[in-house]
């Protein structure tokens, strides 16, 4: 996205979406739109060194642009040297810098993902497109961590009773739920959000205390997990392990959807496909 937007940490700090960034957000400060510099001095303050899955410290450094050989493309050159290829003056690679500082651990397991797929499909001469790649991408660009202490409003999720669940059960999924946005893509699309606005959800089951930690020890418990899971060979097989959120439709995410009529609106809460298809 080019820059129609000032870069206003209040504004952020001010909006659920943005939520999981806080940390970010405030330690970036209210400088004119960051760059490389910004980002690199928040790497230096972590203990231990944040790194990727080869073992190299991770750093934000300008994109390089052409024709590039296998082992300067973005994912491979981010597994094998630490170095995240970052376009200056552009949100949703600001997003993807936030991403990075926000989800260590989670985001280097989708880049050796990304870096393995792409070896394997190399050595094979095949196509460097595949499943896992696709789950691993549209985790990346569109993903919403979805935590719940209640196993039965997950399967709300997963059937899409979307007004059940967010209506007739809307105290219960404030208590027991929780909407991490993950993918830097959303977090861009989240600057003028609007009716029709869906992540894809990664669901975890999680312990009803987790509610009441402070934010920074759920984020980092959040990060451990996801982790956990793509790095998990069994996982990250195909995009259907993530399932759609109607991210407006989240009690308090909207100022619209405090009316039970809001999620009546079926070409934003639809029903599963396959449902549907049975009726």
């Amino acid at each position: 996205m080019k820059l129609t937007h000032a870069w206003n940490p209040a504004d952020l700090l001010q909006s659920p979406f943005f939520n999981p960034l806080q940390s970010v957000i405030v330690g970036l400060g209210s400088t004119p739109f960051p760059g490389l510099a910004d980002w690199n001095a928040l790497l230096a303050r972590h203990s231990p060194r944040l790194s990727v899955q080869s073992g190299q410290p991770l750093r934000f450094v300008a994109q390089e642009p052409g024709r590039l050989g296998f082992e300067s493309q973005y994912e491979p050159r981010c597994y094998l040297t630490g170095e995240v290829q970052t376009r200056l003056g552009n949100w949703h690679d600001l997003f993807n810098a936030m991403a990075w500082l926000t989800f260590p651990k989670a985001k280097a397991a989708i880049n050796a993902r990304h870096y393995l797929a792409l070896k394997n499909a190399d050595q094979a001469s095949g196509s460097q497109r595949g499943r896992v790649r696709d789950m691993a991408t549209l985790l990346d660009e569109s993903g919403v961590i979805v935590v719940c202490a209640d196993a039965a409003l997950a399967e709300l999720m997963r059937s899409f009773q979307w007004k059940e669940l967010f209506w007739q059960h809307r105290e219960q999924v404030r208590s027991a739920m929780g909407f991490y946005l993950f993918g830097h893509g959303l977090y861009e699309k989240a600057l003028q959000p609007y009716v029709g606005m869906t992540g894809q959800g990664l669901i975890l089951l999680v312990p009803t205390e987790f509610f009441s930690w402070a934010l920074a020890d759920q984020l980092s418990y959040l990060d451990q997990h996801v982790a956990e899971y793509l790095e998990n060979p069994e996982h990250c097989l195909t995009p259907r392990e993530l399932h759609p959120v109607p991210l407006l439709g989240i009690p308090g995410w909207s100022a619209e959807n405090d009316h039970d009529v809001y999620y009546d609106n079926t070409e934003y809460f639809r029903a599963c496909r396959r449902a549907a298809k049975e009726k």
